[in-house]
């Protein structure tokens, strides 16, 4: 056994993984480690119930978004004091896209692509419906192709919103040239990292990204609906006017002000009260990267990808890669076409093999190594094979849909 072989038979150990299941769906939900269980029985039996609201204090419940935040920031490669844990990725991103523009007053053109993820479009179209109802020159939301976004930067660009790492495809896209030309031009940057924090190595301060938010529930393993957490450059932290703002958000929330003034750094980004079961949650699962980097999780992830592309390519002639190959060129997932995708990927969740769909016809494998071995990958893609071979999926039970697919 290798020395990065244990490393990460050590990281599996700490996960609540069910049997004869391998999860290749980390991309969307993480699974469960041990350590939130007992933190979150924790918080139950011995901290809410009995020391109820001094709880805040004794139990460092008020200080949660910062002390996730400190060490979501580790993980992307960001300073200390720079991220906050709170909210959903949609309100986080709501918050920047606006501070963002605020900076920009002159211009009006948010730039995104049709790879992004459809509820950061959906936020940014929202916010310039309503911005156009007041403005005398309209916002735009511009959307190109995923290619077309570096020439598509201009000085007419008051911000640059992408997805590091495209949800469908898996393909990572050159954030770092696009954010070089968009300082060049004047214009601000958002990083969607929620496909990207805890798989790959971010480095976001090295990057220059003004903006950058993400979620806690995917490889970060916080579990479902866990908060998502926001990112600001450090020398523009103070310089930022949220205009969504609550009491969490205050210089001094308990002196209940009627006028609002923001906290000094990026505690400014936090709102209303936040969720403790879902921090501590949070805040438990972070504690199985200790000892890890990114960069022994990229090299691992890679690995396996390839053994995964590799089996499928040998033996499952019917899907149709359309990640990209170079693994330099995507993230850590591969995704697949299937004319019946849907019905496939219930087939396979049947048979111990969870993945995921995406419209209209993806099947989408995500590769965690902190709970995802050799073992696991040639398990998994032989039962890939058999159910496309014996046509396993060709069932009216794995062709109703469910609410979420």
């Amino acid at each position: 056994m290798t020395k990065l072989t244990a490393v990460f038979a050590a990281t599996k150990r700490a996960f609540d993984l069910p049997k004869d299941v391998i999860y290749l769906n980390g991309n969307s939900l993480g699974p469960m480690t041990h350590a939130s269980r007992a933190r979150l029985v924790d918080e139950m039996d011995n901290q809410w119930s009995k020391k109820l609201i001094r709880g805040w204090n004794e139990s460092g419940w008020y200080h949660l978004p910062e002390t996730v935040g400190d060490k979501i920031a580790k993980l992307i490669g960001a300073p200390k004091s720079t991220v906050t844990a709170v909210d959903s990725t949609s309100i986080n991103l709501f918050k920047v896209i606006t501070a963002a523009l605020a900076l920009n007053p002159e211009r009006r053109v948010i730039l995104s692509d049709s790879g992004n993820f459809p509820t950061d479009l959906y936020v940014a179209q929202g916010i310039v419906s309503h911005l156009n109802q007041s403005a005398e020159i309209p916002y735009t939301l511009k959307i190109v192709k995923p290619e077309q976004v570096f020439e598509a930067v201009d000085e007419t660009v008051a911000v640059v919103m992408i997805t590091q790492v495209d949800y469908c495809t898996g393909r990572l896209h050159a954030a770092k040239e696009i954010v070089e030309k968009a300082r060049r031009v004047g214009a601000s940057t958002i990083l969607d990292l929620c496909h990207s924090a805890g798989a790959l190595e971010v480095n976001i301060e090295a990057l220059a990204v003004d903006f950058a938010i993400g979620c806690g529930y995917k490889y970060f393993n916080g579990g479902p609906g866990a908060p998502a957490f926001v990112y600001i450059r450090q020398d523009l932290i103070n310089q930022v006017k949220p205009i969504l703002t609550g009491w969490m958000g205050h210089a001094k929330p308990f002196d209940f002000s009627l006028q609002h003034t923001p906290a000094p750094g990026i505690e400014r980004m936090r709102v209303g009260t936040p969720a403790i079961l879902g921090l501590a949650s949070l805040d438990a699962a972070l504690e199985v990267w200790q000892g890890i980097t990114l960069a022994q999780v990229r090299k691992r992830s890679i690995e396996l990808s390839e053994l995964l592309m590799q089996e499928i390519a040998e033996h499952c002639p019917a899907l149709t890669l359309i990640s990209p190959t170079k693994a330099s060129e995507r993230g850590s997932q591969l995704s697949y076409t299937f004319t019946e995708g849907y019905a496939l990927v219930q087939a396979l969740i049947a048979e111990g093999v969870i993945g995921d769909f995406r419209m209209p016809n993806i099947v989408r494998f995500g590769i965690a190594p902190l709970y995802i071995d050799e073992a696991d990958i040639i398990i998994a893609a032989k039962k890939i094979a058999d159910v496309l071979n014996n046509q396993l999926w060709d069932n009216e039970k794995y062709k109703a849909r469910h609410a979420v697919t």
